[in-house]
């Protein structure tokens, strides 16, 4: 298995992690709740720019 190189869907990953964790387990990220929304913001752009 290889880790993909376009910075894009390695930031969605990162993003779908981050809210599939909150979500199924009810894990409360405190203070680092404004990174969810951040990391959808980076990673749409970086898809949309094609990185």
């Amino acid at each position: 298995m290889t880790i993909t190189k376009s910075y894009g869907m390695l930031a969605l990953a990162i993003y779908l992690l981050l809210v599939g964790l909150s979500g199924a387990f009810g894990i409360n990220l405190g203070q680092l709740n404004i990174l969810v929304p951040i990391m959808a913001l980076v990673a749409g752009v970086l898809i949309l720019i094609g990185r």
